[in-house]
């Protein structure tokens, strides 16, 4: 058990440490205050928490600023509680050393009543408990002239609960497609490139004199338009002062709802615009559909055509968790769990390819591709950017606009090399 001493230096040496990560997030905007989580480098949050980036970081170190607080409330209830007992114990080695005047009837000697502070401090349930043994209530017999009125709840302080400051997250859908689609820039409104629509090949073998054959190429511009994703979300000018974090909390779930959206886009946009044209949408993609065989083969097949027919290699699989779920627990006629052990979660692979879980995908449609650069390419002509002004009336309402935007192109350079599996 520490000493009264040890625990204060705890407290004081916790403080600090949580006062570190205020003074390194602390920005001051127009003499408005915001933290931003993402600047901490404190030691004590750990090198893992100090190596992550961007909205995982921030979120992660306002897990830990908020645990640090709950702990520190613990130990300061602790150090109040040990404050209190010996300032009792030092209030009843004081009275000791006072007489006890007490008006008695003429002739007839009272008895010494011993004081509140010296009935707590001198029960045994009390010296257990200054030894840790939190059981027990002490029993006391006080006369007339002690009993006061009842010090309650209602005609004193009501109990103070200050908020922790935890906030749970909505249960939303991650990012589950930009992860593994491969990355370009573009300065352009549109990304403008070339088709090759007609390749014959002549080539033979020719005799002396004779007439050279003719091959034939013919090549088609194609374009894709750079789109916008983007989103906004009013806030009071009184919200943003008096609340910690919220700046900070606000442009973060606006960046993330951006990704998510172009998350999906990505896989199912319907390319009217403003919609960007999607992996489903895109003309000349392969489809493969179940005929009632097991469903890896449906999927194996879908990874031969775009072998031989689109010429490339497929490098991933995406499922809907539901669709992944029926391969996961397919099993022998004898009851061995093909996929793996239930004791095991096992790397979801199907094929020897990775199984990216989608939902934006339907239950009973999956796709194949091969997301490599020659074939697919996410162009970015703005990434995401957070920004801050007045609409309409608010400048007089006292109210801010906090919007993001970004500007993306999904460019499908090969359809051929993305095959959809259905009826699954």
């Amino acid at each position: 058990m520490l000493t009264l001493k040890q625990l204060r230096e705890k407290v004081r040496s916790k403080r600090a440490e949580l006062a570190e990560v205020f003074k390194q997030t602390k920005t001051t905007d127009d003499g408005e205050t915001t933290y931003d989580f993402q600047k901490a480098e404190a030691d004590w949050l750990g090198s893992e928490v100090l190596a992550l980036e961007g909205t995982a970081k921030s979120m992660r170190v306002v897990e830990l600023v908020n645990e640090r607080n709950t702990e520190l409330d613990g130990l300061q209830d602790e150090l109040t509680k040990r404050e209190s007992a010996e300032a009792a114990a030092a209030a009843n080695e004081k009275a000791l050393k006072t007489p006890v005047n007490r008006p008695g009837f003429p002739g007839q000697a009272q008895p010494e009543r011993k004081r509140l502070g010296e009935v707590v401090t001198g029960s045994d349930i009390y010296k257990s408990w200054l030894e840790g043994n939190k059981d027990g209530q002490i029993e006391l017999d006080m006369g007339l002239k002690e009993l006061k009125a009842d010090f309650l709840t209602t005609a004193g302080w009501p109990p103070e609960s200050i908020r922790t400051g935890v906030v749970v997250d909505a249960v939303t859908r991650p990012l589950q497609v930009t992860d593994i689609m491969p990355m370009g820039n573009t300065g352009m409104a549109a990304v403008v490139y070339m088709e090759e629509t007609t390749r014959t090949h002549a080539a033979a073998e020719t005799a002396e004199a004779g007439t050279y054959p003719e091959s034939t190429f013919e090549l088609t511009e194609k374009s894709s338009t750079v789109r916008k994703v983007a989103d906004s979300v009013p806030v009071s000018d009184e919200q943003l002062e008096d609340v910690a974090m919220v700046g900070s909390y606000l442009e973060g779930r606006l960046n993330f709802g951006i990704q998510q959206r172009l998350d999906q886009q990505i896989i199912s946009g319907d390319g009217i615009a403003p919609n960007l044209t999607g992996i489903l949408n895109t003309a000349g993609i392969q489809t493969n559909a179940n005929a009632g065989e097991p469903v890896p083969d449906t999927i194996y097949n879908c990874i031969v055509d775009i072998q031989v027919t689109g010429r490339a290699q497929a490098t991933h699989v995406l499922l809907h968790p539901t669709d992944w779920s029926a391969i996961r627990l397919l099993r022998t006629a004898d009851g061995i769990y093909i996929w793996g052990s239930p004791s095991e979660q096992g790397t979801p692979r199907i094929w020897g390819l990775p199984v990216v879980s989608n939902e934006v995908l339907t239950v009973g449609t999956g796709l194949v591709g091969s997301f490599l650069l020659p074939w697919i390419t996410l162009f970015e002509r703005r990434g995401i950017v957070i920004e801050r002004g007045f609409v309409g009336t608010q400048f007089a309402e006292g109210m801010q606009t906090i919007r993001g935007s970004g500007r993306w192109a999904v460019v499908v350079y090969r359809p051929a090399a993305f095959c959809t599996a259905t009826g699954l």
